[in-house]
Order: C-alpha cells, then sequence, then structure tokens
C-alpha cells in the first residue's frame, strides 16, 4: 500500500524556497565565472543592451539590468506583499503573541547591522550603503535549513522565515524613504489615486486580474517616473487583493455535489470527449472553483514559482557578476564594513535581543528551539543575498565601484554566515537545553 504524504502550505513554501537557494547558488556561481572569464565584455554588454518601445512621439527604454531590476522585482516585491498581507492577516504575524519572537529578532538584525555599518564606516561616501546589511535572503538561508533535515525542528523554520519577512517589511520602507529620488508629487496622486480604486473595489469584494494588470502596469510607470523606487508599486498592488472567498466551504461542497451528480447522469455513452452537457458542468465546477479560491492564496501560488525559479535566479545572474580581477577599484574598507555587518551584525544583533527579551519575558520561545538553534540561525540571517544587492544598487547607483565593492563584500559576507550558522547547527544536540 502506498502512502501518500501531505505537506502543509508552509511545508510546500520551504521546499519551493529551497530549491530556489539552490538556483541562486548557481546563477550567482555562474555570473562570476562568465564576469572573470574571457568572455567577460559579452556579460557586461548583455545586461547594458538597452530595450523598450520607440516611436515618433513616444520613447521608453532602459538597459536590460534594469529592466530585472525595476521591472521583475517589482513582481518579487508584489510576491513579498502577498505574503506579507496573509501573515499578517491569517499567519505567523496575525497577533501580538505570534509577531513577538519574530518581530524582537527582526529588530536585532536590523538595526544592529545597521549599527555597526555607521559606527565601522569612515568614508561619508559610503554613507548612504547603510541599509545594505538589513534584510536576510530567505531562500538562501531556508535551503541551507533544509539540507540539515530533521535535525532542526519545523519551528525553528517558521521563525526564520516569520523574522525574514518583519526584514524585508523593515528593508521596504527604507527603500521607499531613503533610496528614492526627487519625487513628483502630481504623478505619485494619481498612482495613489488608481490604487485607491483598486483599494474601494477590493473593499466591496470586487477583484479581477485583469483589471489589476491594467491598472498595475499605469501605477508602475508612474512610480518609475514619480521618483519613487517603482519595486514600491508592487508591494501596494499586492495589499488590494481580496484575501476572503467568495463563497464558503459549506457552500462551495454543496454546488460541488451538485456538478457531480450533473456529469455522473449526463455520462450516458463511454467516449473519449465530452458532451456539450458535461463541458457545461465542467465550466460550472471551474466558476464555482474559482469563487472558492482566495485571490491573494491563488496569485501567491501563482506567482511563487516563477518568482523562486525564474525572476529571482535572473536578477543574481544580472547583479552577481563582480570583476574580482579589478579588485584595485575595490573599496577594501567597504566590503570588510559589509562583511562584518552581515556576520557579525546579524549573529550577535538577532541573538543578544532575542535572548534579553526572552529574559524579560517579553517573549515566548518555543520549547523545541535551543539557545544554539537561535545563534545558528541569528548566523544564517547573516546572508543577505538578494535584497541586499537590491540595495547596494540603489545606494551606490552612480558610483559604480562601490556597487561592486558591496557585492564583494555581500557574497563573502553570506558565505561566511552561511558556513556558521550551518555548522552551528549542524553540531547543536536536540539534547541541549533550552532557552
Amino acid at each position: 500500500m502506498i502512502k501518500r504524504v501531505f505537506l502543509t502550505p508552509f511545508q510546500k513554501f520551504v521546499k519551493i524556497e529551497s530549491f530556489s537557494g539552490i538556483l541562486l547558488m548557481f546563477a550567482t556561481l555562474l555570473a562570476l565565472v562568465w564576469a572573470n572569464s574571457p568572455y567577460g565584455d559579452s556579460y557586461r554588454e548583455l545586461w547594458q543592451y538597452d530595450l523598450g518601445i520607440i516611436t515618433e512621439t513616444f520613447e521608453f527604454k532602459k538597459p536590460l539590468i534594469l529592466w530585472i531590476n525595476d521591472g521583475l522585482m517589482a513582481i518579487f516585491f508584489l510576491l513579498i506583499g502577498l505574503e506579507i498581507k496573509r501573515e499578517l492577516l491569517i499567519g505567523e504575524l496575525n497577533s501580538p503573541k505570534k509577531i513577538a519572537f519574530p518581530l524582537v529578532g527582526a529588530l536585532g538584525g536590523m538595526l544592529v547591522p545597521v549599527i555597526f555599518f555607521l559606527v565601522l564606516n569612515q568614508n561619508p561616501e559610503t554613507t548612504k550603503g547603510w541599509g545594505i546589511p538589513m534584510a536576510t535572503d530567505i531562500a538562501f538561508s531556508l535551503a541551507i535549513l533544509n539540507v540539515l533535515g530533521k535535525r532542526v525542528p519545523l519551528s525553528l523554520k517558521i521563525f526564520l522565515t516569520a523574522f525574514a519577512i518583519v526584514d524585508d517589511i523593515g528593508a521596504v520602507l527604507v527603500i521607499a524613504i531613503f533610496y528614492s529620488g526627487n519625487i513628483n508629487i502630481t504623478l505619485l496622486l494619481i498612482a495613489l489615486a488608481m490604487l485607491s480604486i483598486l483599494y474601494f473595489l477590493s473593499y466591496k469584494g470586487i477583484y479581477s486580474k485583469f483589471i489589476m494588470f491594467f491598472f498595475g502596469i499605469i501605477i508602475w510607470f508612474l512610480f518609475l517616473k514619480s521618483g519613487i523606487h517603482p519595486t514600491i508599486a508592487g508591494i501596494l498592488l499586492a495589499f488590494s487583493v481580496p484575501i476572503r472567498q467568495k463563497i464558503d466551504t459549506s457552500k462551495f461542497l454543496v454546488e460541488l455535489e451538485n456538478v457531480y451528480n450533473n456529469i455522473k447522469t449526463a455520462s450516458v455513452l463511454k467516449k473519449p470527449i465530452l458532451s456539450h452537457e458535461q463541458i457545461g458542468h465542467v465550466d460550472n465546477l471551474n466558476d464555482w472553483s474559482a469563487k472558492f479560491q482566495s485571490p491573494l492564496q491563488h496569485l501567491e501560488h501563482s506567482l511563487h514559482g516563477w518568482v523562486a525559479y525564474f525572476i529571482i535566479p535572473i536578477f543574481a545572474l544580472a547583479n552577481a557578476g563582480v570583476l574580482i580581477s579589478g579588485s584595485d577599484n575595490l573599496d577594501t574598507a567597504l566590503v570588510i564594513n559589509i562583511i562584518i555587518c552581515l556576520v557579525l551584525g546579524k549573529g550577535i544583533g538577532i541573538t543578544s535581543i532575542v535572548l534579553l527579551a526572552q529574559k524579560l519575558k517579553w517573549i515566548e520561545v518555543p520549547s523545541d528551539i535551543s539557545f544554539k538553534q537561535i545563534i545558528g540561525v541569528a548566523f544564517l540571517a547573516g546572508i543577505g543575498f538578494t535584497m541586499a544587492i537590491f540595495i547596494a544598487s540603489l545606494a551606490f547607483v552612480s558610483t559604480p565601484e562601490f556597487i561592486d565593492s558591496a557585492k564583494i563584500g555581500i557574497l563573502i559576507g553570506s558565505f561566511i554566515s552561511a558556513i556558521i550558522g550551518y555548522v552551528i547547527l549542524r553540531i547543536g544536540s536536540n539534547k541541549e537545553q533550552k532557552i
């Protein structure tokens, strides 16, 4: 007898993110090898190739790398927004008790690295990079946790995921407030007015993916031209997607039974194709299924694979190709600063704040999570790849040598953090005393 294993939505999420982390690793290595190979010029020329729309009266073109960083990453941020909304309403962040543990960890993981950066930074020109070590790359970190298998409890993965989401919220706010350009108020107000329409429709229970797509393109363009980074549009669009179903489970089950009986009654002759009557019943089934599904959950599920298996690896391929042979132009102090912030800033920040909050009884740590596991995950949080590189590209947009220096610091710091976190979790005993 075959045993069928059903995965919870969170376990499916972890599985997708873990494999995404593997793809990220390969994309990163490919970018580094390609950029430093004899074909390195083709790597750089590819991402600087201009694409866009040019007519007699209108011109809109951008280098390919900006289509990725401003365009595809807006879809990544849309998914983050959907995850944030779900977690805030029905997930791991939907009550003060649930949010306390990851929130405290996230605050330590954001504030301490920023303090480290500002204290260690001696060059006023690189001060703008203070936001680089804030966020945690959930794909890479979950991939490492998944390699450890049953050595780590599911609650530890939930903790990592939850505080990474809180980190993302912090990073999004930082991007919106500190890494946007001169703001065109008129364009921004038009975009916000269109968002208000979507929010009103959502409040009334009206949702159409076609309306959202049409509005989304315009809002993205308005954000781009207004000076606010367009990826913020993805976050704000996500909050216009309703989470509630149009019909409840009992209503759906009644209609499902009706459709089943109708199809069964219509199945008079055994044929390889459906009759017109059966097609009509199947269409009814699709309509009822669409009403039963949560629009937010359905969109999140549809986007997750594309983001994990395509958008993030493409982002890594386009952004991780640092020319190591040109290290004479690198800012060594910036490289070392970012490494320290990712490794020690995260490791010390999360561990110390969680321990302090636990001693003060502000939070309750799950009984199956040990103190050593908290330390291990704190170091894993130093894997700041995707969001860190993204913020670096915004902070030093006019200084390529600082961008390259930041990327090298991020790559080295993330690698060291991954090794330390893995070793601590690998040698940690399940019988260790809990905190």
